[in-house]
């Protein structure tokens, strides 16, 4: 793992890092910031890091034998409680980017009570991702 310094950094368990790691790319113009290291196995990912929008995300592929024989995928947990939320520029347009990468949208964007524009995805990999940028008052 890199030395970025402190933070909090999500980290998504996937079916498909390479994959799950090209698409963060080209839905979220991600930077892939550390060298991807397998597992014993040479196939999946360990650990991979992306940088997305100045923040540190660790992807690795799923390793239900070094947790207790259960898979941590949002497929196998029927989804996750949370959502990762991004302020851009634009959230229609970060929106259809990530739609044309394979995401689908699970809330269209539209005007908000608390000011701003607001919308979520669902990538292919089970994780929700909502975008906003504040409407001219």
């Amino acid at each position: 793992m890199s030395n970025v310094g402190p933070g909090v950094r999500p980290h998504l368990t996937v079916n498909g890092g390479d994959a799950a790691i090209d698409f963060y790319r080209k839905a979220f113009g991600a930077e892939e910031i550390h060298e991807r290291v397998r597992g014993d196995d040479g196939k999946r990912l360990l650990h991979g890091e992306i940088k997305i929008a100045g923040t540190v995300v660790y992807i690795c592929d799923d390793f239900p034998e070094h947790c207790g024989g259960k898979s941590r995928t949002p497929d196998a947990l029927g989804g996750v409680p949370m959502v990762l939320h991004q302020c851009v520029p634009n959230c229609d347009a970060a929106m259809d980017r990530a739609v044309k990468a394979g995401a689908k949208v699970l809330m269209p964007a539209d005007d908000q009570f608390w000011g701003d524009r607001y919308g979520v995805v669902e990538d292919p990999f089970g994780y929700q991702w909502s975008f906003s940028h504040p409407l001219k008052r």
